[in-house]
């Protein structure tokens, strides 16, 4: 159906900010890029991974850990979604993922059908 590219992980230190990009290739069968939710998630070593926001349907959705420093905004243009990170925090360092399923059904785990490779981010103290 729809094929994900995330890139834009990287070192930074505590406080810096990072853009994460998700590229999306929409099959000729997968309907348009405007009718995917598009979600990021992460995974620390050692945790299960979670959810960090998703973008669908004119709907935003933040995990309460990143309001205020993670935006999540789609570029239409371009059939990106990309994940703005402020005030990056040796917390937030994991493996990001972005995802998606065609429609809305909410920020479930188990709705995202695609996922792209993960890209890594690494925060130092």
């Amino acid at each position: 159906q729809v094929q994900l590219v995330d890139v834009g992980g990287g070192l930074v230190q505590a406080g810096g900010a990072l853009r994460l990009s998700c590229a999306a290739s929409v099959g000729a069968s997968g309907g348009s890029f405007m009718e995917y939710t598009i979600g990021w998630f992460r995974q620390a070593p050692g945790k299960e991974r979670e959810f960090v926001a998703a973008n669908g349907w004119g709907t935003t959705y933040s995990a309460d850990s990143v309001k205020g420093r993670f935006n999540i905004f789609r570029d239409s243009a371009k059939n990106t979604v990309n994940l703005q990170i402020d005030s990056l925090k040796p917390e937030d360092t994991a493996v990001y993922y972005c995802a998606a399923y065609r429609g809305w059904q909410g920020i479930g785990y188990t709705h995202f059908d695609n996922w792209g490779q993960g890209t890594q981010v690494t925060v130092a103290s």
